[in-house]
């Protein structure tokens, strides 16, 4: 396949380009729904999203199977988008965009988690299970840090949602393993996740927007689409021929520094001194957790 002719610089540039996305698309997500119903801003981006894929597709001249395997691999692939975007954008009404990108720190806790005690996988290291109760710890430390700003328990319980769907989405696509390309897989399930977004517009109808968005919610749903859900997408579907999925959830570990950084300049986040020490004792929580997989990582382009 296409996928094991990726060169190892490619496979690192692909994998840098997801962090900052990543680290980006919490604080776009914001902006976007910014003056209109979460739901909305969700469907906009996949129709969107899928406008601009198909004609992609086309130009590029990239193959779309329709077989069962691939029709199952793109339903898989929406679990992370329709299913773990569904309850983030419900989150960013509750949470500042810090604290969303803070929890998907937790995504290759969780995946590490599930491949251990679950599917049997791997096996987690005494130092992985101490990196995971730090990280846990610094979590409840940031909370308390975030009380009265950003903080809310409605919120949080949608984002643990949204990480179970991501990390079901990671292994799902995993297991099932279709040889399928990455920009067939991306539109497939940007497809999908549009079909599922229709379901929710007699729900939302009443809540359509009427008026023209801010510039900062305009920017915020271009974002979504072209960044998010056109070029993340494919770097993610890439990936996941390359890497193992407690891998590809790594990207999330060093994503909240610089989604914190990016709520402070930009949105005018308040992160108080207490939050900041909790997150600072959240990444160590993971750099521990996930040590050996980093050093690996880097090295492993560098040794190919």
């Amino acid at each position: 396949m296409a996928a094991a002719q990726t060169s190892p610089s490619q496979v690192m540039g692909s994998y840098i380009a997801l962090v900052l996305i990543w680290a980006a698309t919490p604080l776009a997500v914001v902006w976007s729904i910014s003056g209109i119903h979460p739901m909305w801003g969700l469907i906009g981006r996949y129709t969107f999203s899928l406008l601009l894929m198909l004609p992609l597709l086309k130009i590029l001249q990239q193959s779309f199977p329709v077989n069962p395997l691939a029709l199952k691999s793109y339903v898989a692939g929406s679990m992370n988008l329709i299913g773990g975007q569904f309850f983030m954008y419900l989150a960013a009404s509750y949470l500042s965009s810090s604290l969303i990108a803070l929890m998907y720190g937790f995504a290759p806790l969780l995946a590490g988690v599930v491949g251990h005690s679950i599917l049997k996988t791997q096996k987690l290291k005494w130092f992985q299970w101490l990196g995971m109760v730090i990280a846990l710890c610094g979590l409840v430390v940031v909370f308390l840090g975030q009380q009265n700003s950003g903080f809310h328990l409605i919120g949080v319980g949608m984002m643990m949602i949204s990480l179970v769907s991501y990390v079901f989405s990671i292994f799902w696509v995993k297991s099932i393993n279709a040889p399928v390309p990455a920009m067939a897989q991306a539109t497939g399930s940007i497809a999908v996740s549009f079909l599922l977004s229709m379901l929710i517009v007699p729900f939302v109808w009443q809540h359509f927007p009427t008026a023209i968005s801010s510039a900062k919610a305009l920017s915020g749903l271009a974002f979504t689409v072209v960044a998010s859900s056109v070029v993340a997408m494919l770097c993610y579907f890439s990936l996941l021929h390359q890497l193992a999925p407690s891998t590809i959830a790594l990207t999330n570990v060093i994503t909240p520094i610089v989604a914190m950084c990016l709520g402070a300049l930009l949105n005018h986040e308040h992160i108080s001194f207490t939050a900041v020490c909790g997150m600072v004792t959240v990444i160590n929580g993971l750099l521990l957790y996930f040590g050996q997989e980093l050093i690996a990582l880097i090295i492993k382009p560098k040794t190919a």
